[in-house]
């Protein structure tokens, strides 16, 4: 199965669903990420006295090793502008999203839910950009395209997380999948989150490599699982107009 991930900035795969795509990967799915920023804008790049295109370039670099450890079957990454998003014609990112899935011809797209996890506007910006285009392309014709979900958080993992910044959950209702990972995923994502060594600092104040807890949960647009599923691909299938729910 192909998936491809669309986040807005380096890091988000790692700090993310890092341990749902290891376990994909080892699965045997073809996953793919798209990244739509080199996230030069940081504001840690005054650590390292960087410039946004210098800080972009080594965290290009940083992802580039990512891709290695988690065993992407592709990575690319854009240079829109970082923090910038909300302020670009929403057009113009929609068709770079566009060509890029056309490109890749996915089964099934993740991207963030509404609320972005963390509520930046990046992520918001990313959310509409992807959900539009997946709709636009599939009542175009594109049957290829049988899922859309969200990486999201439990409420209790959203209320529980220890970080620099207040995170959104989803409800139980909302999610549709649970996916369970094995220990191996764990230490895949505690591998990944060191290839980002400007972020070194940000990640031992979070905790993050040792709070990772081995359920990670989805959205599915359009889709109304109940029970939750275990994988991505379980019950795939878009709903057509008569399928989906009112």
């Amino acid at each position: 199965m192909r998936i491809l991930y669309i986040f807005p900035h380096p890091d988000d795969e790692s700090f993310g669903p890092a341990r749902a795509i290891s376990a994909q990967i080892r699965s045997g799915d073809d996953v793919r990420l798209l990244t739509l920023t080199r996230g030069g804008a940081t504001k840690i790049r005054h650590r390292f006295g960087y410039s946004i295109a210098k800080m972009g370039a080594v965290r290009l670099a940083e992802m580039q090793e990512v891709a290695r450890v988690l065993r992407l079957a592709d990575l690319t990454v854009l240079d829109l502008p970082d923090g910038g998003l909300k302020d670009l014609d929403p057009r113009i990112i929609e068709e770079i999203v566009a060509d890029h899935i056309e490109a890749v011809r996915p089964s099934i797209v993740v991207t963030y839910p509404v609320h972005g996890v963390s509520g930046f506007h990046d992520h918001l910006v990313t959310h509409a950009v992807v959900k539009r285009v997946f709709l636009t392309l599939r009542n175009r014709g594109a049957s290829y395209l049988q899922r859309l979900a969200f990486f999201t958080l439990t409420e209790e993992q959203a209320s529980t997380a220890s970080g620099m910044h207040q995170l959104s959950g989803s409800s139980e209702v909302e999610i549709d999948c649970l996916m369970t990972v094995d220990a191996i995923d764990l230490e895949t994502t505690a591998r990944a989150l060191d290839c980002y060594a400007t972020y070194r600092e940000t990640i031992e104040k979070t905790g993050i490599k040792t709070s990772l807890g081995r359920s990670v949960a989805f959205e599915f647009f359009g889709e109304e699982l109940d029970p939750p599923v275990a994988e991505l691909h379980t019950q795939i299938g878009f709903p057509t107009k008569e399928e989906a729910p009112p």
